[in-house]
């Protein structure tokens, strides 16, 4: 697919610069220079900015709201030069939060820090993710995913000792048995199955009323994208998969999942649902699917804009795959 790094969340050119992140001295020098700035992060929200919420609000090192940062900064990359960092501010506790909404599949609630703008606050990233430029987006999803494995991975899984900080983030070691421990992002397929002129939808229990989507499921151990793929399908609807291949990827920091779409030929029409993994699953015609990208189908809502099943959705309908 010719458009592939088009997706939300792909590839800005960001500089990782992997090979500052052991280099304290530089990364301490970094610090101090004047383009040098931070993004927190307050319970997985991103710091956004702007009355239309398009862009990141990035901090000053000094900034005061970075003192509640729980184990330092994390280094992102550097931006045409200009460093930039991530902070967890989660110790913060806002007045007046809604824990009902905080649990939401999504949160529409927004909490703002006292030492802020006006137009600076921390929002559900699913929310602003097709507002932000490249870039932003981009370091957003790193940031995201990247403390979401800090706070889920504090003690050693080989000894239970609790580990420390290391390579600017990008590395937990514990100072008990010297076990090094590295972010995971988990394989999930996701796929554009269709037959002649229909593309397959399905339902998970849960979801917002009527939204549907592409199946999806993760790579198991000692499994391939294909068998993945036809696996899945095959569990989930009871449809046979023939050729797979592969499309277009998507990080989706929602915890740590890197998304691998696939397109996948149909070799059979019956659908019989697993009730454990889907609600409902449909054949959905090419025409019939541009009225429910439009919304225009009653009872019938696409996937959320910015997800890869959007995105694949309408390469199909455009006839972009190849």
């Amino acid at each position: 697919m010719l458009c592939a790094e088009d997706v939300t969340f792909g590839t800005s050119g960001l500089d990782r610069a992997g090979a500052v992140r052991n280099d304290a001295t530089r990364l301490a020098a970094m610090l101090e220079a004047p383009r040098a700035r931070v993004v927190p992060l307050w319970r997985g929200k991103p710091l956004i900015a702007g009355a239309d919420r398009d862009r990141l609000g990035w901090l000053e090192p000094a900034h005061t709201v970075l003192g509640l940062a729980s184990e330092g900064l994390v280094f992102l990359g550097l931006d045409d030069g200009a460093p930039r960092f991530a902070a967890d501010v989660s110790g913060w506790e806002p007045p007046d939060l809604d824990a009902a909404a905080l649990a939401a599949f999504h949160d529409p609630t927004e909490q703002h820090h006292p030492a802020l703008p006006s137009d600076h606050r921390f929002g559900e990233l699913r929310g602003v993710m097709t507002r932000l430029g490249r870039r932003d987006a981009e370091c957003a999803a790193t940031a995201r995913a990247l403390l979401g494995w800090h706070r889920s991975h504090r003690f050693c899984s080989a000894c239970g000792a609790r580990s420390d900080i290391a390579e600017a983030g990008w590395r937990r070691s514990c100072p008990a048995c010297g076990t090094h421990h590295f972010p995971r992002s988990d394989p999930v397929v996701i796929m554009l199955v269709t037959r002649r002129d229909r593309v397959l939808l399905g339902r998970s229990p849960g979801w917002p009323e009527g939204m549907h989507s592409l199946l999806a499921g993760f790579v198991e151990p000692g499994e391939t994208l294909e068998a993945a793929v036809r696996r899945e399908v095959a569990e989930e609807t009871g449809v046979s998969v023939g050729r797979v291949s592969y499309l277009a990827s998507q990080p989706w920091p929602f915890p740590a999942s890197l998304m691998i779409g696939c397109a996948a030929e149909a070799e059979t029409d019956t659908i019989t649902c697993d009730p454990a993994e889907l609600e409902a699953a449909l054949w959905v015609t090419r025409e019939r699917m541009v009225g429910v990208l439009a919304g225009a189908e009653p009872g019938l809502r696409a996937p959320r804009p910015g997800s890869i099943a959007r995105f694949l959705i309408a390469q199909w309908l455009a006839d972009r795959m190849a």
